[in-house]
């Protein structure tokens, strides 16, 4: 069976490297689509989802933003599974200075190349490898501002309550992106990141290993 991922903001199929599937599943990476203007991010994930091939069952997963495009996939094509990374699947679980950054519009006062480089900057202070630092320096250097910008704000601006059927949920406890007391996760790794599918990759993969394997008792 084929898993798609999709990679969180910035960020690439590159930072899914460490992740291994059990037998009989197949990695796909569906690559961020050039978006439309004012185009919501359930409207995203539709087009993004042409991708897909629907005429056989699937697996989706996200990682953090590429979790809320995998949450709207699921809720339109049922998939056998959808799993999620640092992510939340409602924006109900969003912290609620991201729902007053949305509506003051502070996510447009900072330029994107100064985010870009305190994103560089903070990959310095985790506790990924050295080699995993600097691929996720280069990973956030190749990203595209543009689409950046138009990300930040269909995230913040992102209305989902609407629960996947068979979702299985991963996080951090030490998540400082979206911090795990807001969400609900059905699996926690302690002292987890918010890019722990690098840091914590074993974690993933065991986490990977039961949920797709329980699926085929």
């Amino acid at each position: 069976m084929k898993v798609y991922f999709i990679s969180g903001l910035a960020a690439d199929s590159r930072v899914f490297k460490h992740i291994q599937l059990p037998s009989g599943y197949q990695a796909h990476y569906l690559d961020w689509i050039t978006p439309l203007p004012n185009e919501s991010l359930k409207g995203y994930a539709l087009r993004l989802s042409e991708a897909i091939d629907l005429d056989e069952p699937f697996v989706i997963a996200g990682l953090s933003m590429g979790g809320m495009i995998a949450t709207e996939i699921a809720n339109i094509y049922q998939p056998a599974a959808c799993i999620l990374f640092c992510s939340v699947p409602s924006s109900k679980q969003f912290p609620l200075f991201y729902k007053w950054a949305f509506l003051l519009k502070l996510h447009k006062l900072v330029p994107v190349t100064l985010l870009k480089k305190l994103s560089m900057l903070n990959r310095g202070f985790t506790p990924d490898s050295k080699a995993d630092k600097e691929l996720l320096k280069q990973v956030i250097h190749d990203s595209n501002p543009v689409f950046i910008s138009w990300a930040l704000d269909a995230i913040l601006g992102w209305e989902n309550e609407t629960i996947p059927n068979r979702l299985w949920h991963i996080h951090g406890s030490r998540d400082s992106i979206l911090p795990i007391r807001f969400t609900n996760p059905t699996h926690i790794v302690k002292g987890g990141n918010h890019l722990m599918v690098m840091s914590k990759a074993r974690d993933i993969n065991l986490f990977l290993e039961e949920v797709l394997l329980s699926k085929n008792e």
